[in-house]
Order: C-alpha cells, then sequence, then structure tokens
C-alpha cells in the first residue's frame, strides 16, 4: 500500500508540471489610473440672494445737549438681498481650507426707527453692505466643506422720512450715512455634481452671517432747509442674514470615477 501512494505522489507531481508548463503566461493587466483627490486650492466667483433680520437700540436725545429723552429700545425689521463677490482658498493638511474673500450686498432690509415724544414714525432701509474676511473650514467630504467666517463689514443706510401715527408724512427725516463695523458668520458649501449629473467647477453655498456696526447719532430735520427739529435719534445696528449663492471655482480638481 505504502508503495501505490508514493507511485501515486510522484504521478501527480509529474502530471502538474505538465501542465503548468502547457499554460501560458498571464496576460499583463495596466492598472487603473488613481482618482484625483479633491484640491480645494483656487480663485471663485459667487452671486446669489437671501433674507436678512435688522435690530437696533435706539434712543431719543436732545439734539443740543445730548441728554437722554428716552429710554433705550430694541426696534427690528426684516427684508431681502442679493449678493455677489470673489475669493480665493489654500488647502492644507488634507482636510483644512483656509482663504479669503470680498463681497457686496444689496436690496432693502427695513428697520423701524421712533420718536415717541412727537409721536412720529419711519423706516430705515439697509440699502448696500460690503464685507472682506477670512474663513478657516473642514472637509467633511473631499467635495463638502464647513467653514467659519469673520472680517470687517461697512454699510449705507438710506434715508428716514417720519408719518404720523395715521401714516401721515410729517416733512421730517434722518439723513442716509454710511456705518463700519465687523462680521461673523459661517456655512456649508458642496460641489452640485449630485444625482449622477457631472458639473465640474460649479459648487453651491449656504451662509449664516452676523454683522454689528456701532452707534451713531442723527439729528431729525426739516425737510424744508434742513433745519434740526430738536431731538436726535441714537441707534446701533445688528443684521442677520442667510444666503444661498451659487459658485464657481476656476481651478477645481475633485474626485472623479476611475476609467478602466
Amino acid at each position: 500500500m505504502k508503495k501505490i501512494l508514493l507511485a501515486l505522489t510522484a504521478i501527480a507531481a509529474v502530471t502538474g508540471s505538465a501542465s503548468a508548463a502547457d499554460l501560458g503566461a498571464r496576460p499583463y493587466v495596466k492598472a487603473p489610473m488613481p482618482a484625483p483627490v479633491a484640491n480645494w486650492t483656487g480663485f471663485y466667483v459667487f452671486g446669489g440672494g437671501g433674507g436678512g433680520l435688522s435690530n437696533a437700540d435706539q434712543s431719543v436725545v436732545d439734539t443740543a445737549t445730548g441728554t437722554p429723552l428716552t429710554i433705550t429700545q430694541r426696534q427690528g425689521g426684516s427684508g431681502w438681498f442679493g449678493t455677489v463677490g470673489a475669493g480665493y482658498d489654500w488647502q492644507f493638511s488634507g482636510t483644512w481650507v483656509a482663504g479669503v474673500f470680498a463681497d457686496g450686498q444689496f436690496g432693502s432690509i427695513r428697520a423701524t426707527i421712533q420718536d415717541p415724544i412727537f409721536q412720529i414714525t419711519g423706516s430705515q432701509k439697509l440699502e448696500t453692505s460690503w464685507a472682506a474676511g477670512v474663513r478657516l473650514g473642514w472637509l467633511v467630504a473631499p467635495n463638502v466643506l464647513s467653514y467659519v467666517n469673520g472680517g470687517y463689514s461697512g454699510a449705507h443706510f438710506g434715508q428716514t422720512n417720519f408719518t404720523d401715527l395715521a401714516g401721515v408724512p410729517v416733512g421730517v427725516h434722518l439723513n442716509s450715512y454710511n456705518r463700519n463695523g465687523w462680521f461673523v458668520g459661517g456655512g456649508v458649501e458642496n460641489s452640485l455634481n449630485i444625482f449622477g449629473i457631472q458639473s465640474p467647477g460649479w459648487f453651491m453655498k449656504t451662509e449664516y452671517r452676523s454683522a454689528f456696526y456701532n452707534a451713531k447719532t442723527q439729528d431729525e430735520l426739516f425737510d424744508v432747509g434742513n433745519v434740526p427739529v430738536g431731538n436726535s435719534i441714537r441707534a446701533n445696528s445688528w443684521n442677520q442674514t442667510i444666503s444661498t449663492s451659487l459658485v464657481y471655482r476656476f481651478n477645481w480638481t475633485g474626485p472623479v470615477v476611475a476609467k478602466y
């Protein structure tokens, strides 16, 4: 029996060697090219719009002496705006993105202005604003960026025309003016390559922003001759906005499906 097993083993070894020799060499298959890694470094432009809320802590003071005539009360309002801007991002340490940007907003965010002593009221409109700042983000996914931002903000407030309680113009106004301030915010930006649709370089971002402007004292003026009425309005301004924008990144290199 032992001799038979040894003989069978020898035959199997010889047969396997012969079969292996008869097989041709395996064909060479080229390894697939690796898919590019997302790279956020580069310039971009954007445009969009949204809505906002305006709040102001107001009081009436004597024009000649600056003496407070009323307590400070918060007034508010709301409205809409459009925005355009541009920026540059730099990706570092794999999943971190830092950048600089500038943008402008235009529209109509209105806030109430009141003088309870003369029983008059008006609406002050934030007509335009502009900002320049920095942002720092973290890549939730290769094509999704979550970020915070902050920097300088300026704003132009339009003229306020007062009416009485019945809505009749009283011939009194506040002049338009500019203010400087600062802002903080944050948002999410993501590629539009979704649902199988390829749109290289196109992104969408949704952003929340709070802008703060220092208090300013404005004289109430008669429409005829711009003569001071005798009272002035002292108020600061705090504006909150939410916007959605379409973004185009000029040198976007994002992850794609490798072709074999």
